[in-house]
């Protein structure tokens, strides 16, 4: 039976599940793994039952993750434990927890042990480690991802319900890809990155594997949040997992772009993935991933590279035999970069930001698949370099554009291959997100990781206003899929759900370049009820929205035909006098459809 952090959480705290037998399932399983290359160290049982304990003197309720092991990826410091971002002679032990780390312990987390890796960080395969590669689970012929390889194993075999990775390049999406479990790479800046070995420091971000999308997203509720010692971090809002806006719209590679290498299973489950989409009422829109895949090449032949060389080229050029051949082939030619090379790939970078931020612009979500195909361990044989590089073709430009990213399993096949999809969305949209990640994931019916157990039921997303948050009621452009919905999304909004307003209203269509509704209080009973969208926006969006109304529109309240008074647009009686009455329609989505 596999364990989530849902449902180990109610365990806990009802007193069904003891803290001490958790702890205990938790390094036999690591026992049965028998696998010694998934956990570089492992902290002692007795000292973790130690702290199992003193939870017992906590009041559980309090605890957003109450006797939950974790695992941490191992160039993530975690006090008393030496970091070695898998290079023996860089290891050293720090005093502190990683800010990540510590946010996690005050919430209740036992950390159990630090994962493999690819050596800092460097590598999407699992392999370049002097640790060993840990075995996939699903398929032992078959590489189980990278960087962060033991992170992923080690929740998909179910050791633990969450681990930390790291996303630099993908490092946090490959391997969830490849083992059939979520793997959340937040936007950057979310999550502090304070005792963490810097791999490309301006791109680099904590990442959170799990066996559900609710289980990765309530990890990254507890650990986002700004700190001042930390250069890069952001203060961004989180908002919360909410229910699917009606009308999606999400962008898919057209077909010239979507590459699976000859892999007509891979092929198989992007297709199916785009049909889960469809199912959920979303409309497809092809895009040119031409100048994403331009930015992607930036990674690797730009001053990134120097990036990597800045954080570990001292220790490579004091200890170059110690050093893995590969990661050293990557990282030293970064020496070489100049500032004039910086200036002119920065402006590429400006000029592609420019190209994504219209592509985001019409729609809600980009979905691509999490790689092309899957690797076998037999390749790297061959060629230590073009298999990784081909894993990283959907992953490589997402943080330099500055991309929020969820990937979700889509299938399994009968051979044990797991493939995914990755969701990708502006920075800031990392609840959004895990709210249509969890959508289709629940939508597949697959099993959990290599466990073979079913899904557990989705708990129905937050339909109240959480604190701080104002419901507002939208009738026309700013309905989902219509074009001013990312005013509201840019805001932060989520949606709440649909309603209609009690028969006191008339809806007119405007007189307005591009055309706009107009809802108008008359009397009580002689009108119609109006479908409308309720949308949450924090406080402080609310009031930037208001701001921007323009006139003959603005804010009032709406009466619901359920009894919920909420604000909303309304219009001034004048406007309507030479506009058409479209009552009848009950709706601006079913007018607009209608012409």
């Amino acid at each position: 039976m596999a364990e989530t952090v849902a449902s180990l959480l109610a365990g806990h705290r009802s007193g069904k599940i003891a803290v001490a037998d958790t702890v205990s399932r938790t390094f036999r399983r690591l026992r049965d793994a028998d696998d010694p290359a998934i956990f570089i160290s492992v902290r002692d049982e007795a000292d973790i039952q130690a702290e199992a304990r003193a939870l017992l003197e906590r009041d559980p309720d309090t605890l957003p993750l109450y006797g939950i092991p974790v695992a941490v990826k191992d160039n993530i410091d975690v006090a008393g434990m030496p970091t070695t971002a898998a290079c023996p002679a860089y290891a050293y032990t720090p005093k502190t927890d990683a800010e990540a780390v510590a946010r996690l312990r005050r919430a209740g987390a036992l950390i159990i042990g630090k994962t493999n890796l690819d050596q800092f960080a460097t590598g999407l395969v699992g392999a370049r480690s002097p640790y060993g590669m840990p075995r996939n689970p699903l398929r032992g012929d078959l590489v189980s991802g990278g960087s962060s390889s033991g992170s992923a194993v080690a929740v998909a075999r179910g050791i633990v319900p969450l681990a930390l990775g790291t996303d630099t390049a993908g490092s946090g999406r490959v391997p969830a890809g490849l083992n059939n479990i979520v793997g959340l790479k937040p936007s950057l800046g979310l999550i502090s990155a304070t005792g963490v070995v810097p791999a490309c420091r301006a791109l680099d971000t904590v990442s959170v594997f799990a066996l559900t999308t609710e289980d990765a997203f309530a990890a990254l509720s507890v650990m986002a949040g700004h700190d001042e010692s930390d250069a890069f971090s952001r203060r961004l809002p989180l908002g919360s997992i909410a229910a699917i806006p009606p009308a999606l719209r999400i962008a898919v590679p057209r077909l010239a772009d979507r590459i699976h290498f000859g892999d007509v299973q891979a092929e198989a489950a992007f297709n199916a993935a785009i049909e889960l989409v469809r199912g959920l009422g979303a409309t497809l829109v092809e895009v040119d991933l031409t100048p994403l895949f331009e930015t992607a090449r930036l990674l690797y032949e730009g001053p990134w590279v120097a990036e990597r060389t800045a954080a570990v080229g001292d220790f490579i050029a004091k200890h170059p035999d110690a050093v893995h051949p590969v990661t050293k082939a990557i990282i030293t030619p970064g020496a070489d970069k100049s500032a004039v090379d910086t200036f002119r790939a920065f402006y590429k970078l400006t000029a592609y930001r420019g190209v994504a931020a219209k592509l985001f612009a019409g729609v809600d979500a980009l979905m691509v698949p999490t790689f092309p195909r899957p690797v076998r361990a037999a390749e790297l044989d061959a060629d230590p370099i073009g298999p990784n590089s081909g894993l990283g073709t959907y992953t490589n430009f997402v943080n330099l554009l500055d991309l929020a990213g969820l990937a979700v399993p889509v299938a399994l096949t009968a051979d044990r291959t797991a493939y995914g999809v990755t969701l990708l969305a502006p920075c800031g949209r990392d609840a959004f997100l895990a709210s249509l990640g969890g959508a289709i994931h629940s939508r597949t019916g697959l099993t959990l990781g290599a466990l073979d157990t079913a899904q557990p039921p989705r708990a129905p997303p937050a339909s109240a206003l959480a604190r701080g948050e104002i419901a507002i009621a939208v009738v026309g452009a700013h309905l989902s899929g219509m074009p001013l919905n990312q005013e509201l999304t840019a805001l932060n909004a989520r949606f709440i759900g649909e309603a209609k307003t009690t028969p006191d209203y008339r809806l007119f269509a405007l007189k307005t370049e591009p055309p706009k509704p107009g809802l108008l209080r008359i009397a009580s009973g002689a009108g119609a009820s109006i479908a409308v969208e309720i949308w949450a926006l924090p406080a402080e969006g609310f009031a930037c929205f208001v701001d921007a109304v323009p006139p003959p529109l603005s804010i009032g309240t709406l009466q619901l035909e359920d009894g919920r008074a909420v604000k909303g647009f309304l219009v001034e009686a004048e406007a309507t006098r030479d506009a058409r009455d479209i009552s009848e329609f009950g709706g601006w989505r079913a007018f607009i459809g209608s012409r």
